[in-house]
């Protein structure tokens, strides 16, 4: 069973791809189940974030595995493969193991080090788990790369810095209007982007917070945990023509402000600065509100080139996690090769006496009566035979195991001989760390 890889993030594809083929959270469990349908792929993960899009699955066969994910791709954003292409990445096998591992450790996020990215990710896994989509190779991959985050953290300090993207939404308002300090901003969205946003903008002074969601009782309960005010989704043009800032996070899959409206709304205005920061994926500002008169709009993908006064540090944490997570991928090369390995030296062990047992039968038969000793060295040397002949592969085997040929080389044996392999090795369901013996500093 191969790991594989497939998805898109903010490097390869602009926010107009990646909301196309985004889903929305009532969309996700539907997702999971029909890629679990799939025959060519074993064991399912659906990370879908705002900045990237990734399922990860193990399968019997990486080409047809990755075809598969290939078209359920399309088919959602109803786009052509040969289009949507050119905007995903492909991972296979230890590939695919390290970069999981590096997007776990925040080394592979828009902002490096983001705080959010470890937990979306256990919950991607959970509910694979729940979901019965996931498999013994998803189990252990997972659940070391969930122990691995936990390490780079606890070592690093890297989480320590604060990061994620609405910090760095808030940080964009800043730069733009040099504080926020006496700004009054409208939150739009009540979930936890827009909560962590509204936390950033209260411990940076902003003076009036105001939050609005189509749930009033959701807005209702954020504002007051920030001594905010909520308004009606109905009346969130009067909090338009009022606020200094917006910051729109909702959980929409269309546009929820047209230009149209901030027309109208900048009209009522005066035509005074507003600064629109758009974090949601599918975007909720049309990217024409950008033309009206003196509207300043930013959508997610604007964030990376914002600068704040952590990157420094955490650049130097990412140089550590970087060595961490080499020394954690030797640590699971050795044990997944191991799996192979093992199972395989048996099976072509058993082989050998299988053959040996059927030529040394055939050929007592055919020598009619013979005394025990002169039996004794027919056996002796028909072992001596299967020993010598297979003591070449297996000893090349094991000096290859724990390298990046080992899974390869296993292969081949496997089918040079013909062999009958029990791939549910006992060791399949442990954790890496275990497996090997690993022991962390951590509680």
């Amino acid at each position: 069973m191969f790991p594989i890889t497939v998805g898109l993030n903010h490097r390869t594809a602009p926010v107009e791809i990646r909301e196309k083929v985004s889903f929305h959270p009532s969309q996700v469990n539907k997702a999971l189940a029909e890629l679990n349908t799939l025959s060519a792929l074993n064991g399912v993960v659906l990370l879908n974030t705002c900045n990237r899009l990734e399922i990860y699955a193990a399968t019997p066969e990486v080409e047809s595995g990755v075809s598969a994910i290939r078209s359920f791709l399309a088919r959602h954003g109803n786009l052509q493969e040969e289009d949507l292409s050119q905007y995903l990445y492909v991972h296979g096998l230890y590939e695919s193991v390290r970069h999981l591992f590096r997007v776990v450790a925040g080394l592979d996020s828009m902002v490096m080090g983001e705080t959010q990215i470890l937990g979306q990710v256990a919950e991607a896994y959970d509910r694979s788990s729940q979901m019965n989509a996931s498999n013994k190779v998803i189990h252990t991959i997972f659940q070391n790369a969930l122990a691995i985050g936990k390490r780079v953290r606890a070592e690093t300090q890297i989480d320590q810095h604060p990061t994620s993207v609405s910090y760095t939404a808030v940080e964009l308002a800043k730069q733009t209007f040099g504080d926020v300090k006496d700004k009054s901003i409208l939150i739009m969205g009540a979930g936890e982007m827009s909560a962590l946003t509204a936390k950033h903008l209260v411990a940076n002074g902003a003076s009036t917070v105001m939050v609005s969601n189509r749930s009033f009782q959701r807005a209702q309960t954020l504002a007051q945990e920030f001594s905010g005010k909520a308004i009606p989704f109905e009346d969130i043009d009067t909090a338009l023509v009022e606020t200094d800032i917006v910051i729109s996070a909702t959980a929409a899959n269309h546009f929820v402000i047209l230009p149209e409206r901030m027309q109208r709304v900048m009209k009522l205005r005066e035509y005074r600065s507003l600064l629109m920061i758009d974090i949601a994926v599918p975007r909720d500002i049309h990217p024409g509100v950008n033309e009206c008169e003196g509207v300043t709009l930013f959508d997610i993908d604007d964030l990376r080139g914002v600068v704040d006064a952590h990157q420094k540090a955490r650049e130097d944490a990412a140089i550590q996690a970087e060595k961490i997570l080499e020394e954690e991928m030797g640590r699971f090369m050795k044990w997944h090769n191991s799996l192979f390995a093992v199972p395989t030296i048996i099976a072509l062990q058993r082989r050998g006496e299988q053959v040996r047992d059927v030529m040394v039968k055939n050929a007592l038969n055919k020598l009619g009566p013979i005394d025990a000793k002169q039996e004794k060295v027919i056996r002796s040397m028909a072992n001596s035979i299967v020993t010598h002949l297979l003591h070449p592969p297996i000893a090349n085997l094991k000096e290859v195991a724990h390298t990046s040929q080992g899974h390869l080389y296993t292969e081949i044996l496997q089918n040079l001989f013909d062999l009958d392999v029990d791939q549910e090795s006992p060791h399949a369901g442990r954790s890496v760390h275990h497996a090997v013996g690993h022991h962390s500093n951590q509680g």
